[in-house]
Formats: structure tokens, sequence, C-alpha cells
């Protein structure tokens, strides 16, 4: 059976104020042109089809056309909510789209939903784990009283792994931030480092669809993968090729991995010299440095700033997202904010300071976790 894995579509999403609805759109229609290409059996969507909880309207009609494309295929597509989805919004009319082979797991509730496929090499169980933070699970294991992502999930593969068929090809589904991956800007960041979870419990698995990390990268093997967004949603990600993950799993233990390159409408982009260069006609006409269509960031060198710059750059590049200057003046500011930033404190410090002074001893490991898991919970609501 051939999957195409997906993740992170982030339907709805404005960079630097820009919407990126139209891009979203163009990219979505090659994604189904490479499906048809490549005759995918099955779709897999790893959580985050939307950018915000509460969706606008064009992403909902993003969101709604991908699913009719998908059901002109006539081929699965699983899906499950990632930290950016509503469970409910995105579960709307769920009885209507299972009839159109479109499954969608919305919220952990005690156990992994499953959905069972056949193909000539046998039986392939698509087990889907929404994202799951360790409050949620303790709402349905008294028994679990752990604090971190990683304990969660274990206590999750706990119940799980004794209803595997283990001689069987078993593929996993779950949105969450795994030990090691390589993060940029564009995702969502938390506190004290407990929502990581460990690659080893995975290991029971033919292969692992996750989302929520948006660089396309191996989690200690192929088939432990993170295929990244289908677009760039930060300058962190400008110059990376994005692609979607073919999947191919013939009989047990014979599973083949590869990307098919994806190419955007406008690539995300940096450019830095002087104005004068950057203006220079042979410059934004060479080919080889770029379409001047394309979404930048422009850093100049420039010592002194130039008049309404932004406005006069804006009639050669239109799709500037940011400007930067990199000179005596701004590197020196930046010294001293990085020893600002030294010298700053988290909410954890002013925590453990508050602590000791009003008990007369440091905070336990138990204390200090579950003053992590509140905060988290606070930020998050």
């Amino acid at each position: 059976m051939k999957w195409m894995h997906l993740s992170d579509l982030h339907l709805g999403k404005k960079v630097n104020e820009v919407s990126m609805v139209t891009d979203q759109e163009y990219i979505l229609k090659q994604i189904i042109r490479i499906a048809k290409e490549e005759s995918v059996d099955g779709i897999l969507i790893a959580g985050d089809l939307y950018d915000k909880q509460i969706p606008s309207i064009e992403a909902v009609k993003l969101m709604d056309e991908l699913l009719h494309d998908i059901t002109d295929l006539q081929i699965p597509v699983c899906i499950i909510s990632g930290n950016h989805d509503s469970a409910e919004r995105l579960t709307f009319a769920a009885d209507f789209l299972k009839r159109s082979k479109i499954y969608i797991a919305d919220s952990y509730d005690g156990e992994v939903y499953h959905i069972d496929f056949e193909d000539e090499f046998g039986p392939i169980h698509v087990y889907m784990l929404p994202y799951i933070k360790p409050v949620m699970v303790k709402k349905y294991h008294q028994e679990f009283e752990g604090n971190s992502s990683d304990e969660a999930m274990q206590e999750i593969m706990r119940h799980l792994i004794p209803k595997v068929n283990l001689d069987e090809r078993n593929l996993f589904m779950c949105h969450q931030l795994v030990m090691g991956s390589l993060t940029c800007d564009s995702e969502e960041k938390s506190i004290g480092g407990l929502d990581q979870i460990s690659p080893s419990v995975f290991k029971d698995f033919d292969y692992v669809a996750l989302g929520h990390i948006h660089s396309p990268q191996n989690m200690g093997a192929p088939t432990i993968r993170y295929c990244g967004t289908p677009l760039a949603y930060s300058f962190s990600e400008a110059g990376q090729n994005k692609s979607v993950t073919i999947v191919e799993m013939k009989e047990k233990g014979n599973i083949t991995v590869r990307e098919v390159m994806l190419t955007p409408r406008l690539k995300m982009r940096k450019i830095r010299g002087f104005y004068d260069e950057v203006t220079a006609r042979d410059y934004y006409t060479n080919e080889e440095k770029g379409n001047p269509n394309d979404y930048l960031m422009v850093t100049l060198l420039d010592e002194e700033d130039v008049p309404e710059a932004i406005g006069k750059l804006r009639s050669i590049y239109p799709n500037i997202m940011q400007l930067m200057y990199d000179n005596q003046r701004t590197r020196s500011n930046q010294m001293i904010e990085a020893e600002e930033k030294e010298i700053q404190k988290t909410p954890m410090d002013f925590v453990e300071e508050l602590y000791e002074l009003q008990n007369n001893q440091p905070m336990s490991d138990e204390q200090r976790a579950f003053a992590v898991k509140v905060m988290e919970e606070i930020f998050e609501d």
C-alpha cells in the first residue's frame, strides 16, 4: 500500500500579516496532482490542518476543496488533530465524511482510534493519536501520575501495545515534539521541555507519521518521520526544500520512504547588500538570484538609514515582508540586547526564588515539574 504523508498545512496562515491563502491553494493543487501521478492508495495528514482553532472562512473553504479533491481520487484519508486545531470544528459531519473514506481522530478519549486496511500483503492497521497533553491522559487513566508528554505517551502505549498484532503491519500517526528534532521560528514554543517525547516509544510500529515540526526530518530512522510543512512559514525556513513523503509498505519489514519535492508559487528568501546594490537592475533581474516577486527579508548594509527605503524597495520587490539594517549602529544595539537577555529571568526563575524566600529551601524536582505544567496550561489558555 502506498501512502502520502502530509502535516502542518496551517490553512489560513498569515506570515508578517501577509495571507498565505493563495500560496496554500496553489500548493494543495500540486499535492493532489502528485497524489494522482504517484497513484497513492491513501493520504495521512498528521495534524494542524488549520492555523487557528477558529479558522477563517478562506481556510475552511481551502479545507473543503482539499477534501473534495481527495474524495474525487476515491482513496482514504486519515486525519488527526494538532495543537492548532479545534477538535469540534475538525470533526463537523464526521459520520458523513467517513462514508467517503475520510477518517478523523479529533481528541483522545482513552483509546487510540484505528482503521484497518488490506492489500495483497495482508492487513495494515493505522493507529491515529491526536495531539495530547498529560492532563488529557490523566482524565482517562486515573492511575497515571506523570507530568511530561513522554510519560503520557508511555502510558498510552502501555495500554495500546497489548492490543496490537505485531506480526502484521502497523502504522502510527501523532502530532508531538520528539526529542532531538530540529525546530524553526514558525513553530509554537513551550516551557521547560516537558512536551518532548522519546522516539523509542514508537519501536513497535512499522511507520510513524509525525506532525508538529515544520522541517522535514527523520527521527533516528527513515520510518519515524516528520514530513514538514508544504510551505515555508518563517524566514528560518528560507532556502529549505519542501516536500511530501511517499511511504510504500509491502510485506512486513519491507518499507521504502522517499520525498517528492514541492515547488511553491513564490519562495521565501533573504537578500542582503547595500541599497545601491540590491536596487541595481542587473541585480534584481538576475534569474540566478531569484524572482523579485518572492517573499523577502531584505537586510541593508548601509551605515545611514535610506529615507523611505521600504517604499522604494517595494517598487522593485513588491512582496517584502521585513526590512532590516546590519551596520555598526544595529550591531551595537544587538550587543546591548544580548546582554540584557542574559540577565533576564524566566517565569520559572521567579517562582523558584519566591518559593525559596517563603520556605527557606529550594523547590524539589517534583514541585518544579508541577509549576511548569501549571504555567503551560495557563499560557495555552
